[in-house]
């Protein structure tokens, strides 16, 4: 078994921190703080590993077709009571520990003004895309008031999951910016990186926007009742790590350090960002999500040590047998054991042809390979 080093960062969950929090927050109420997920993301023993799953809510279950029917994705995020009626769908599910709230990373953008839909097989695409100084000075910020509808939605969903923590959630700015920059997805995303090196000073100046309006996004999850958050950053790791600490990183420090008085664990997660965790730990997080990847004792050992983990399974071995994924599991279970706490999840987003059954097993197996006593 691998020994664990000592804890090299933590999240404090301290009285200092928690007046920062209204009164009803769970971590005052509900006691979401001693929940196995808080627990160990903030570095905690608890009595098993927790699991959750980035897209637990979406298009594997049954039900979330159903309430969705019919219903555009950004007016579905912007519903309150069908935001939450999602978010808690996989909790009720599945069994998982935790929460991740239904939103998309365009909600900040679209909430501020700009012209954004996300498009069926296609995703987020933006009526004109935003590549010259002039067209960045022009975006609107985000109003304060415009984030209502994303507080009323995460009230309604700390109130259905009582003690289990809810998870928050915002896009990294290079990605915002990215698809901004683009107008919609991107297989190589060249124009954000070819604008970082032909004007600096507006890649800059979108990525700030990027931050600030992500930040805006995630202080209004955390002081409505999130006890955690997740910086997702989907297109990192199409950057080389000169240009990612060059133009990427300050930006995505700027959006953790602007939620960091709150004291809530925040979790910093890229897809093919093997070659970046270094960066993307020294952007001020205090958990780091490994993709599938790079095994977690590797991505212990180039974090330097003494940090928690989130990752990472594997999301095509939820179709390949049972067999093979308890196996993958167990794998993973133990090469979790390289960090000081380790939380469970894939190393990217469920599938939508997902059988849900299997996550829900999943859930099981976790839990019962990882309990104590």
């Amino acid at each position: 078994m691998n020994q664990s080093p000592p804890l090299r960062q933590r999240a404090l969950l301290t009285d200092e921190q928690l007046a920062h929090l209204p009164a009803n927050h769970p971590l005052k109420t509900a006691n979401t703080g001693e929940s196995a997920m808080i627990r160990t993301l903030t570095g905690r023993p608890a009595d098993h590993a927790p699991v959750w799953f980035m897209r637990q809510a979406g298009r594997s279950l049954p039900e979330y077709r159903e309430v969705r029917e019919g219903i555009p994705m950004l007016d579905a995020c912007l519903t309150p009571a069908l935001a939450a009626e999602i978010t808690v769908q996989p909790v009720r599910r599945h069994k998982v520990d935790a929460g991740i709230f239904f939103s998309d990373i365009v909600i900040p953008m679209k909430l501020a003004g700009v012209n954004v839909d996300i498009v069926p097989g296609r995703g987020p695409v933006l009526d004109a895309p935003v590549r010259t100084m002039e067209e960045i000075k022009n975006l609107p910020e985000l109003e304060d008031s415009a984030l209502d509808p994303i507080r009323e939605a995460v009230a309604l969903t700390v109130k259905e999951l009582g003690s289990t923590p809810l998870i928050g959630f915002a896009g990294a700015p290079f990605t915002v910016a990215a698809y901004m920059v683009e107008g919609g997805p991107s297989r190589d995303h060249l124009r954000p990186r070819t604008m970082m090196h032909a004007d600096p000073e507006a890649w800059d100046a979108l990525a700030a926007w990027a931050a600030r309006t992500s930040a805006q996004f995630l202080a209004a999850q955390i002081e409505a009742g999130a006890s955690a958050v997740q910086l997702f950053d989907s297109w990192a790791g199409s950057l080389g790590e000169a240009d990612y600490r060059r133009f990427v990183q300050p930006h995505s420090a700027a959006v953790l350090s602007a939620v960091e008085h709150y004291g809530v664990p925040r979790i910093h997660f890229g897809t093919g960002t093997a070659e970046l965790l270094p960066a993307l730990l020294e952007a001020g997080a205090d958990v780091i999500g490994v993709d599938y990847r790079l095994p977690l004792s590797v991505a212990q050992e180039r974090l330097g040590g003494g940090i928690v983990l989130q990752g990472n399974i594997d999301p095509a071995l939820l179709a390949s047998g049972w067999e093979a994924l308890a196996a993958h599991t167990d794998a993973v279970l133990e090469q979790g054991r390289s960090a000081p706490a380790h939380v469970v999840n894939l190393g990217h987003g469920v599938p939508p042809t997902t059988d849900p059954t299997v996550l829900t097993a999943l859930v099981d197996y976790i839990h019962t390979q990882t309990r104590k006593g």
